[in-house]
């Protein structure tokens, strides 16, 4: 789909009665119909609007959520269509595939620390090459500004690291609670996704990786006292089975809306190039009783699809005695509800996890 951009009218959508009406002006330029694109597991997703003199228009019951991002999907008479984000809209979210538009439902509110001080920092690049996958695997580490690299410092690993920092504001996040007091000085290594679907999609070739090179090179970099391993989507399946492999590799771990795919729940994935090696393996996350238990914490969206599979891993886990927890949102799969479960829920586990 093609990313364009509409007239802006003085009116955006309209909440009230519980109850969400958007309009779109008319473009000109051969729209035959219009949609209501958003994340999936929103329950009027794609639903179509009508004509309304001058535009579009479509109203809808006010979702259980405290926010969600949409656009609007041009159809065209020719064929085709494209993606556009609604310019009399103000409120926009960034993301790995653009901008969306949002809406904010009553209730909502952003994290405070996005606008709390913050300790200074700085980020130095390392290259990890590695043989097993036959490829580098780039990694930026972050520091409060005046720490040494022989300091031992506690350390946040993140899988899809530059994504969630430039998108979700993960460092911000780091140094607004070490500004604070709340959470002691530490590093967060931002793991770059390379491969996304291959890496991520329950590899034991990357799993391999992380453990015997990745985390070694961190190691030799900066002195590394407990580190926590955190991920979103593919990348929390992704950490959850390096330390179900490698069990040492660990203290405690932050897993957002994890593409835990069981064919009960999850059949519509059934067309991603590693789904059946996905499933393989989180069946045997789900039945095993071998590896280190330590803390585990959960975020999903309690509309998401993938929720049903966070429910699933979390009780698994909780059965074979791991201290694991799942705390259900009220937003879908994006960075920015990512964000929005950092604090209290990260800030949570790494206050347990790192206590003197």
């Amino acid at each position: 789909m093609l990313a364009v951009s509409i007239p802006a009218t003085s009116a955006g959508p309209i909440v009230e009665r519980g109850r969400i009406s958007f309009h779109l002006p008319d473009t000109g330029d051969g729209v035959a119909g219009v949609r209501l694109f958003t994340d999936r597991g929103f329950p009027a997703a794609r639903d179509r609007f009508a004509r309304d003199g001058d535009g579009w228009a479509l109203t809808i019951d006010a979702p259980a959520l405290a926010r969600f991002e949409y656009a609007f999907e041009l159809e065209f008479e020719g064929g085709g269509s494209a993606l556009v984000t609604d310019d009399a809209n103000p409120r926009r979210a960034p993301g790995a595939f653009g901008e969306k538009s949002v809406v904010e439902l009553p209730g909502y509110a952003p994290p405070e620390w996005l606008d709390a001080p913050r300790a200074g920092g700085r980020t130095d690049g390392l290259t990890v090459a590695s043989s097993t996958m036959g490829a580098d695997v780039e990694v930026a580490v972050w520091r409060p500004e005046d720490v040494p690299d022989g300091e031992p410092l506690d350390l946040l690993v993140a899988h899809d690291g530059p994504e969630l920092d430039a998108l979700a504001r993960l460092t911000g996040y780091a140094a607004a609670q070490i500004a604070a007091g709340r959470l002691p000085r530490h590093r967060v290594a931002l793991l770059a996704p390379g491969e996304r679907d291959q890496w991520y999609s329950a590899s034991a070739l990357y799993a391999r990786t992380l453990a015997t090179q990745v985390m070694p090179a961190i190691g030799e970099a900066v002195a590394v006292r407990r580190a926590v391993g955190m991920g979103v989507s593919l990348g929390a399946l992704a950490m959850l089975h390096a330390h179900h492999r490698y069990p040492q590799l660990f203290s405690g771990l932050f897993l957002q809306s994890g593409s835990f795919f069981v064919p009960r729940f999850d059949a519509q994935e059934a067309g991603f190039v590693r789904y059946r090696r996905i499933v393989r393996n989180v069946r045997a996350m789900l039945r095993e009783r071998a590896g280190l238990a330590v803390p585990v914490v959960l975020t999903c969206g309690a509309l998401e699809e993938n929720d049903h599979n966070n429910r699933l891993m979390a009780r698994a886990l909780a059965a074979r005695g791991w201290p694991a927890s799942l705390h259900e949102g009220r937003d879908l799969h994006n960075f920015t509800a990512w964000r929005d479960a950092f604090d209290p829920h990260l800030t949570a586990l790494l206050r347990e996890v790192w206590a003197p």
